[in-house]
């Protein structure tokens, strides 16, 4: 049995509503121009009765039927008209409140208002002008589309921001189910290889070869610690960033190549914020990593931290290649990268340790191409 994503669900009912949407603003137009067109209609009628009941000559005025033209006279309760007559100046309204005060002001700027959306209609026997306006119905039909508009376009956002969650939560599960596995995992070697090393403490084999292989046990035992805190709650405690900065640095100054110059600007005074250093190291290792890569191994990375208000700043500048701004928020993707080889996981990392991990926030400040990157972690201060 075929099964289907829900993305597809979810992209099949937005799709569905956005062609809900065009089909009512088109059969919505052709009722209002429908409409519209009838209302004309009426009002080239009523300005002929008007001007047959006037009318006091002619064959056609002993024969017609008075009661009928009143009828139709009468028989206009919707459309809001004024008919002017041109030698007198005077206006009669038909369907319009007019205030008592200011009335031929009020009147005036009407006839305006309507002659801008309608051709007055000529009486010319009479030497008037027929003026009129859309009835409340038209009014309403004419908003309706647009009204129809915005729900659909609430409804089509509501839909993209479930979307999106949905594809957050199956992306955290992905992130949680794999870092658990992955500590699993390296668990069992782990303590194998802490065994072996006991042994071999007892067979007196060389104490500084003994000393690095307890030093990659310790490594791969950070690592897995690494891994089993992704998606679990994380204790935090308040550390001083400067000096969490610093530790972090000493681990990989040892390891990256000695072309790449470390410039640490320390503050005027400590600012304590809430961090869980392994997790904060993998953060700071993996920004070191992307930005010796960014220089091909050659150049300088800075670190500046700063402070406003109730968060606190650390600004990570290397003098690598940069990129263009279309790639800003590009780059956090998971799976997205520029190397040959790579997972395309280390920046989506350290944004999911930063915002979840932290509750902090992670962004591109700056960047050009041929100059460099600058990247702003923003977390907030331990309040003293």
């Amino acid at each position: 049995m075929l099964h289907l994503p829900r993305q597809f669900f979810a992209y099949f009912f937005v799709s569905l509503a956005i062609l809900m949407c065009f089909l009512t603003l088109f059969l919505s137009d052709r009722l209002v121009k429908e409409l519209a067109r009838e209302e004309q209609e009426k009002m080239e009628v009523w300005a002929l009765a008007t001007e047959t009941l006037a009318s006091e000559s002619g064959p056609m005025a002993d024969e017609m039927d008075v009661a009928l033209i009143l009828r139709i006279l009468e028989g206009n309760r919707t459309i809001p008209l004024i008919l002017f007559d041109a030698d007198t100046g005077e206006r009669m309204a038909h369907n319009i409140k007019v205030p008592e005060k200011n009335s031929e002001s009020f009147l005036e700027k009407k006839m305006h208002a309507f002659g801008q959306k309608h051709e007055p209609i000529v009486l010319r026997e009479m030497n008037q002008l027929l003026y009129y306006d859309d009835s409340r119905l038209l009014r309403q039909l004419q908003l309706y589309p647009f009204l129809q508009l915005v729900i659909i376009s609430l409804f089509i956002g509501l839909a993209f921001l479930a979307l999106n969650r949905s594809r957050r939560a199956e992306q955290n599960r992905v992130w949680v189910g794999l870092s658990k596995e992955t500590a699993h995992q390296l668990g069992t070697p782990i303590s194998s290889l802490m065994a072996w090393s006991e042994y071999l403490k007892l067979k007196q084999v060389d104490r500084d070869m003994l000393s690095e292989i307890d030093k990659d046990i310790a490594r791969l035992q950070m690592i897995a610690e690494r891994f089993s805190k992704i998606g679990s709650a994380t204790d935090l405690d308040a550390v001083d960033l400067h000096e969490a900065l610093e530790r972090s640095l000493n681990y990989m100054k040892k390891r990256v190549s000695r072309e790449v110059e470390f410039r640490v600007a320390r503050p005027a005074r400590p600012v304590q914020v809430k961090l869980n250093e392994p997790l904060f190291n993998w953060v700071i290792e993996n920004l070191v990593k992307n930005g010796v890569d960014a220089m091909q191994g050659k150049g300088a990375i800075a670190f500046a931290i700063s402070e406003k208000g109730r968060y606190a700043y650390l600004d990570i500048s290397d003098t690598g290649k940069g990129m263009p701004r279309s790639m800003f928020n590009t780059i956090f993707q998971p799976g997205y990268t520029t190397k040959e080889r790579g997972w395309g996981l280390g920046l989506s990392l350290v944004k999911r340790i930063v915002e979840k991990n932290h509750e902090g926030k992670i962004w591109v400040k700056r960047s050009e191409p041929g100059v460099g990157t600058t990247f702003r972690i923003a977390m907030k201060k331990v309040r003293s």
